[in-house]
């Protein structure tokens, strides 16, 4: 009977696995960090350490070691990776660059490659002992390299820019995109800890705590194409200065975990920071909490994409002439309703830039208005205080019409109709615009 090595074994579980999934796989799959420990495991047994050097070997090397013997230019796809991961500065050791490549490598279908081009080059293989290596034993590697060719059939969508963490573990936390509007301030306290930038708690009335997107507990991985990896004390202040009346991209990396636990490579840094400051509230603030409760139990709201919308009527809209001041609203919302024009049910969406109002049956847009067009906002007087209504600009493809136009909506409650005004007047005032 031929030998049989359990790690192959146990690969071709794990591989099993990922492909009776019958999906993309994505770094949600719950069986992608197993088969990549895995394969890390396969790459490093037998792997020998030079007699004399200060430096620990590992796979990464050997990978980058082969671009050297390349005379020819024909690894030229594992040269690019290879370069990729040299140059990615979130990456600050081996062991991250090595994760990196091999997920690089499945992205890019390109495993079996690289990994035939190491077979084939003594001058790298014999860094691995022939005795325990499963790469220099001939019954074990055929079957490694069948399971790749596997592995190459099968469609991998990795967050690439998500490998902050690859120094550390294979789990990776959940990375987020928080696009923020130009404004004067983002308003967030930050600690630089073990060379990340945590978000130590949210300063009332910033950007960031009405957003209510950022966490105290998360951590600011990226601003702008700019990585905050291994950072200096000041150097996220520094970068935001820099582009300050600039629309935002800050790359967020989560304190909770895909399961909703905490995630753990961040235990001891998160606990350190709660010896720091014993009144840091790990998670959304108390009112924010609420809020997500509120959400929960309310039939008039949804999420999409990580935002509330609310579903609420749309009753019209009518022009009122050359003035579009907040006093207008009082006389403008009656001349909505007395045209008795039948009430829709709409998704009012209000994102950072702008707010969109769609039908909530067919998912026709209705309008869609940027924050600077709104000339004002507020709820008639009566009955019940539900209906509010904005001012806007009339459309610039009727240039006739230089006027103004009240759109007027009904929301489910009083509290929902306050504060769906509230976000709107926040909206207009914290978006600034810069020439």
């Amino acid at each position: 009977m031929a030998p049989k090595d359990p790690l192959l074994g146990t690969l071709k579980v794990c591989v099993l696995n990922l492909q009776s999934d019958g999906e993309m796989v994505t770094d949600a799959n719950p069986h992608l960090a197993s088969c990549c420990e895995l394969l890390e495991l396969v790459l490093r047994k037998g792997l020998q350490q030079p007699v004399i050097s200060l430096v620990h070997r590992d796979y990464w090397q050997s990978f980058e070691q082969l671009t050297h013997h390349d005379a020819c230019g024909r690894l030229s796809a594992l040269s690019l990776a290879v370069e990729q991961t040299r140059v990615c500065r979130k990456l600050l050791s081996a062991q991250g660059r090595g994760r990196y490549l091999l997920r690089l490598a499945l992205s890019r279908k390109a495993l079996p490659q690289f990994i035939s081009h190491l077979l084939h080059t003594p001058r790298v293989l014999e860094w691995y002992s022939p005795e325990v290596s499963i790469l220099r034993n001939e019954e074990f590697v055929e079957p490694f390299m069948s399971l790749l060719l596997v592995l190459s059939h099968m469609e991998f969508k990795l967050n690439m820019e998500n490998c902050s963490f690859l120094d550390e573990s294979w789990l990776l936390p959940v990375c987020e995109t928080y696009e923020v509007v130009p404004c004067r301030e983002v308003g967030m306290v930050l600690r630089y800890l073990s060379g990340r930038v945590f978000v130590l708690d949210l300063m009332p009335g910033g950007q960031a705590h009405i957003d209510k997107f950022i966490c105290p507990g998360d951590i600011i991985d990226e601003i702008n194409g700019t990585s905050l990896r291994n950072s200096k004390n000041g150097q996220a202040g520094v970068v935001l200065s820099r582009l300050k009346g600039c629309p935002l991209n800050i790359s967020v990396l989560r304190w909770r975990a895909q399961d909703g636990t905490v995630y753990r490579p961040l235990i001891k840094s998160l606990r350190a920071l709660r010896m720091e400051n014993p009144t840091m509230q790990i998670g959304p603030a108390p009112s924010q909490q609420s809020a997500s409760k509120d959400q929960r139990s309310s039939l008039s709201q949804c999420l999409k994409e990580g935002r509330i919308v609310y579903i609420v009527q749309f009753l019209g809209k009518t022009s009122i002439g050359m003035f579009g001041g907040k006093e207008v609203l009082q006389h403008a919302i009656p001349q909505v309703l007395q045209k008795n024009q039948p009430s829709r049910e709409v998704l009012l969406d209000m994102k950072e830039t702008h707010l969109t109002c769609t039908d909530s049956c067919s998912k026709q847009e209705l309008f869609k208005h940027h924050y600077p067009e709104i000339s004002c906002v507020g709820r008639f007087g009566q009955p019940d205080y539900t209906i509010f209504a904005f001012c806007v600009a009339d459309s610039p493809d009727t240039p006739q019409s230089t006027g103004f136009c009240c759109v007027a909506l009904r929301a489910s409650t009083t509290k929902e109709c306050e504060e769906i005004v509230c976000r709107i007047a926040t909206g207009f005032k914290h978006t600034e615009w810069f020439v």
